[in-house]
Parts: C-alpha cells; sequence; structure tokens
C-alpha cells in the first residue's frame, strides 16, 4: 500500500489525540504531497515530536500546531530549522513564548503569514533579526493595550501587508506622523475590530499609513454614539486613500456624499472643535448650504369644515379612522345616529362636486382629505 497510496495534498488530522511523531518512514512514505497540514487540538507537547513530523513532509507550507501544549518545551534552533519550507504556520492558543517565535522566524525565511492569537501575550518582545518575508499577522485576542508594544511589530516585521489586530483594547495611536510612515512603510490593510481606540485623532493617524486602503473599525468606543450612517460617512470623509471600510467597498459616489456630509456635520460646532479635514474639504466642495429638512411621513390628522343643516363647525378629525368610526365620531355633533347619517366629501380643489363616503371601512386618508376641505351631513332619507 505504501507504493500506491499518497494521502491528499490537504490533511486535517485536528483533535485526534496525536501525543507523537511515531514512525518516520511511514510519514514520509503517505506525506510525498502534503504541503497543507491541519495538527490543530491535539496533545503535542514537544517541539522534537512536531520536527519529526515536518521534517518528512517535503512540500509542507502551511502548518497548524492551533491548541497545542507546546508552551511545555523550548524549540531548539536544529529542530526549527525543519520547517524551513513553512510559509504559513498557526499558533493560536498554544501559549507560545516570544522565543519560540523569534527562533521560529530566523529558521523559516520563506514566512509569509503568522498566527499568533489567543496566546495571552500582554507585550511584545522583540526579534533580534527583522523578518522580511512576513506579510500578514494575525495576533488577534490579545492583551495588547500599549501602543509602544504595537510599534515593535512594525520593526520586526517591515515588509508588513496586513495586521489584524481586533479583540486587543488598544487605547490609542502614540506616534508621530513621520516615525507611522517609517514603522509600517508597506501596510495595506489593518484590522482594529473592537480595540479600545476613542479618540478621532487616533483615526486621523491612519493616514500617515502611505500604503493603506483597507481598515476594520467596528465595535471601538469612540463609534458607540454615532448612527450607523453616521460612523460610516464620518469615517470614510476622514480617511482619504481608504478603498474598503469594514469589508465594503468605498465607490466615488459614496466617497463624495460621506465627504459633503462631513461638510455638513460640523458647519455648526464651534470653531476650536472643527477637524483639519473639515477645512481640506471645504476647499475641495466650497462651503455648502444645509439640507432642507422635508418631512415625508404621511399626515395624521386635518382641520376640515362639518356642515350640516344651517350649522359649521370646525373639527379636527383622525386619518387613520374609518368612515364608520367618523359617524360615531360624528353621532353626537349632529344628533343623528350612524344608521340614520349620509357624509358626502368636498374636495376644496375637486371639479366635479362632493363625492358620498357611503363605504364604511373605508378609511379615511385614502379619500386625500386636506386641512380646509369641507364634510357634508345629510339625514337618510325614508
Amino acid at each position: 500500500m505504501k507504493d500506491r497510496l499518497n494521502l491528499p495534498s490537504v490533511l486535517v488530522l485536528n483533535s485526534c489525540g496525536i501525543t507523537c511523531a511515531g514512525d518516520e518512514n511511514e510519514i514520509a512514505a503517505f506525506c510525498a504531497h502534503v504541503s497543507e497540514l491541519d495538527l490543530s487540538d491535539n496533545k503535542l507537547e514537544d517541539w522534537h515530536e512536531v520536527s519529526k513530523i515536518v521534517s518528512n513532509v517535503p512540500h509542507l507550507e502551511f502548518l497548524n500546531l492551533s491548541s497545542n501544549p507546546l508552551s511545555l518545551s523550548v524549540l531548539e534552533r536544529r529542530c526549527a530549522g525543519s520547517f524551513a519550507g513553512v510559509r504559513k504556520l498557526v499558533l493560536n492558543n498554544s501559549k507560545a513564548s516570544w522565543e519560540t517565535v523569534h527562533t521560529i522566524l530566523q529558521e523559516l525565511p520563506d514566512l509569509e503569514e503568522l498566527f499568533l492569537c489567543l496566546n495571552d501575550y500582554e507585550t511584545v518582545s522583540c526579534s533580534p533579526v527583522c523578518c522580511q518575508s512576513l506579510k500578514l499577522l494575525h495576533i488577534t485576542d490579545n492583551n495588547l493595550q500599549d501602543w509602544t508594544e504595537i510599534r515593535k511589530l512594525g520593526i520586526m516585521f517591515p515588509s508588513l501587508d496586513t495586521l489584524i489586530l481586533a479583540n486587543n483594547n488598544l487605547t490609542t495611536i502614540e506616534e508621530s506622523e513621520d516615525s507611522l510612515a517609517r514603522l509600517f512603510p508597506n501596510l495595506r490593510s489593518i484590522n482594529l475590530h473592537k480595540s479600545g481606540l476613542h479618540c478621532w485623532e487616533d483615526i486621523d493617524k491612519l493616514n500617515s499609513f502611505p500604503k493603506l486602503e483597507e481598515v476594520k473599525l467596528l465595535g471601538i468606543p469612540l463609534l458607540q454614539s454615532y448612527t450607523t450612517e453616521e460612523r460610516r460617512k464620518l469615517l470614510i470623509a476622514r480617511l482619504p486613500s481608504i478603498v474598503k471600510l469594514n469589508g465594503s467597498i468605498v465607490a466615488d459616489g459614496e466617497r463624495e456624499d460621506s465627504e459633503r456630509f462631513f461638510i455638513r456635520y460640523y458647519m455648526e460646532f464651534p470653531e476650536e472643535e472643527v477637524p483639519f479635514r473639515y477645512h481640506e474639504l471645504v476647499t475641495k466642495y466650497g462651503k455648502l448650504e444645509p439640507l432642507a429638512v422635508v418631512d415625508l411621513r404621511p399626515q395624521s390628522s386635518v382641520k376640515v369644515e362639518v356642515h350640516f343643516q344651517d350649522k359649521v363647525e370646525e373639527m379636527s378629525i383622525r386619518l387613520d379612522q374609518t368612515v364608520a368610526e367618523l359617524k360615531k365620531h360624528l353621532k353626537t355633533v349632529v344628533q343623528l345616529s350612524t344608521s340614520n347619517m349620509l357624509l358626502f366629501y368636498l374636495d376644496q380643489e375637486a371639479p366635479f362636486g362632493p363625492e358620498e363616503m357611503k363605504y364604511s371601512s373605508r378609511a379615511l386618508h385614502s379619500y386625500g382629505i386636506r386641512d380646509g376641505d369641507k364634510i357634508y351631513v345629510e339625514p337618510r332619507m325614508k
């Protein structure tokens, strides 16, 4: 069977209770074509055992070791050398130390994507060498709160394209604009979902990343007091280079609408509270007039003249009621029973005279009654 059977290129062995490598010759025989290996949620606690597996999978590019208790052993450089061909490495919830991460970075010259989520990191330890190959760093659900820790990631990974920092309670971006541009010169996408940002100045600083074009910013304290529409428009207007916000493309028309909204939003603010971006946009569009407020809700009541015999009485009537309900309302006014009452509606602009309101279940708003119209009440002829 070994000569005729090869396992598929994508091999998923998660939650299989694996504790050790086993026969290395068999791994080599069966895994010759495996390029992606998922060993997550197993019981591997010794890096030497992982090294035995990886060293016998010659074409391995993706390795997932999430939720294995690997913090219990030290990763030596000679073991890490067996990972040299791996391009994507997942160490989520492995509690891997930064020393382990540094060893991996030194021995994986082609590593492009690194996942370090749920590892309880409160700080970042700088590697003695830069990792020029890394493009994506996924470091969500840790305890990184201080920007001084995040800036170390820029130092370690100068070629970083995508930085996913969601669910870290980062409170502010304490860095000058020039320094941000030097730290993350190639950053194209950043995810700050559910971070602790609470200041518009921090959002403005995102403009300092020279290549940034995609931002995710849901669930931050700064935006809690705004409506969904306000959040999106104010963010788009403040981030002129962004082409995708919270996963949605920003079309040219939406950008212009947002920038005009931004001008009108801040036009009544005191001068000291108006952001610099407001003046940039006024230069672009000029000072805009406030939008007219148009209430498109249907009118709920009108004032009409009720005519009965020689009497005329001005009344306010609800338009959501039916003809039958109006008759009940008029019963005490005209001293007629509802069964003995005929109603006629006269539109003040209608050329055809009064219209009998003969259908008891018909709603009054369907007649198009307006203020100043007339309703005539006649006794039913026996």
